[in-house]
């Protein structure tokens, strides 16, 4: 079997960010405006009182107390409660396309590798901001790449799944080095006018360079086995598609955001990912008390922590299961990226880690990798 390994990271971070008590107190104040439009209907009791959000209450729900965004101002206008981003003419770069360029620079700084170096460009995130050209195939011109490029969509599991597709095509040989790239600009599908989600995601874009060792030029971490899994449920789900126009009357609607239901995903999903884990460490004859480190999806605290407490068997460490959802907030399929990224230079010649991520579908994707 081919040896592959990742080679190098990048991470493009939005330069705006809003705090957990900016949000909130947007959020409030657009409640404060709808209960006053109609307190007759609330008085009679045909609409339902919107309730406020508060700074604890999202901290202690999802660990969240910051997020990078792309436009600041439209989603704190309480009238407003969205990115304000203009539309590109079509001669002009995409704003996915110039998140990914960024980070997909940085990634190939990292390995010593340039654009001649690459054959293959996977553009794997949550949503694409247009159906074609595809994204990838505008990065792959952006950076003067000579070869194929791909979108694909698995949500928050992306990047995995963009991960064992990269290897896939290497071993296959219809490539030598793959980019990965997880452009996700999640607050441009997440309603803000929802108590229960508004608080939850973040924007950022994550790259990796995926190529055979015996090409690399930087020791780096060994894929040793990937392993995906889904199952079908509608507990997360997004309704917007080139379809809604048939439809009319539904455009707008609150469906075609992100919505959830939380309480479901958090009991079903977690025992999913710590099976998922805990037989893919088995199958590949790993000890769990040999792994060094585990980058989870960064989409809840309280979930990772107890999906760490299932794998180990007691609570795992900050160093064990670093977090960045303090800081980014979710960004979907970037945030396991993004820990990997910040958290992986302390280990030693050898350290086995996991990259894990889960989200819509539902979908779970595991990578082992090890230290070079």
């Amino acid at each position: 079997m081919i040896p592959i390994q990742i080679s190098g990271t990048g991470l493009y971070t939005p330069t705006e960010s809003i705090s957990n008590e900016e949000l909130v107190a947007a959020f409030n104040r657009y409640v404060e405006l709808y209960n006053h439009q109609h307190a007759k209907a609330i008085a009679a009791g045909t609409v339902e009182a919107l309730q406020p959000s508060g700074v604890e209450f999202i901290v202690k729900a999802s660990g969240i107390r910051h997020r990078f965004v792309m436009e600041k101002r439209g989603i704190l206008n309480p009238e407003f409660m969205a990115p304000r981003i203009p539309e590109r003419g079509d001669d002009e770069p995409s704003l996915q396309c110039e998140m990914a360029v960024h980070a997909c620079r940085e990634a190939l700084a990292e390995a010593g590798k340039t654009a001649a170096d690459v054959d293959a460009v996977l553009v794997a995130c949550s949503n694409h901001q247009r159906s074609y050209p595809a994204i990838a195939i505008e990065v792959q011109a952006a950076l003067g790449i000579d070869g194929f490029a791909v979108d694909m969509n698995m949500a928050c599991s992306s990047a995995t799944f963009g991960i064992q597709a990269a290897v896939n095509a290497i071993r296959g040989g219809s490539a030598r080095s793959v980019l990965v790239v997880n452009p996700e600009i999640c607050t441009g599908h997440l309603n803000f006018r929802d108590r229960d989600s508004h608080f939850i995601f973040g924007d950022a874009c994550t790259a990796i360079l995926v190529e055979r060792t015996c090409d690399a030029k930087v020791p780096g971490f060994e894929v040793l086995d990937t392993r995906l899994r889904t199952s079908f449920s509608n507990n997360i789900r997004n309704n917007f598609g080139f379809m809604n126009r048939t439809a009319p009357e539904s455009v707008g609607a609150a469906d075609k955001l992100f919505y959830q239901q939380g309480r479901k995903v958090f009991r079903e999903v977690v025992p999913m990912v710590a099976d998922l884990i805990s037989a893919h460490l088995d199958d590949a004859e790993i000890p769990v008390e040999s792994v060094r480190r585990m980058w989870l999806h960064q989409a809840n605290l309280n979930m990772n922590k107890l999906i760490m407490k299932r794998v180990l068997g007691r609570a795992a460490s900050p160093e064990e299961a670093p977090t960045i959802l303090d800081t980014y907030a979710n960004t979907s399929s970037a945030g396991s990226i993004i820990a990997f990224h910040k958290f992986r230079e302390d280990l030693k010649t050898g350290d086995i880690g996991v990259i894990c991520s889960f989200g819509a579908g539902y979908s779970i994707g595991s990578v082992l990798v090890r230290r070079s």
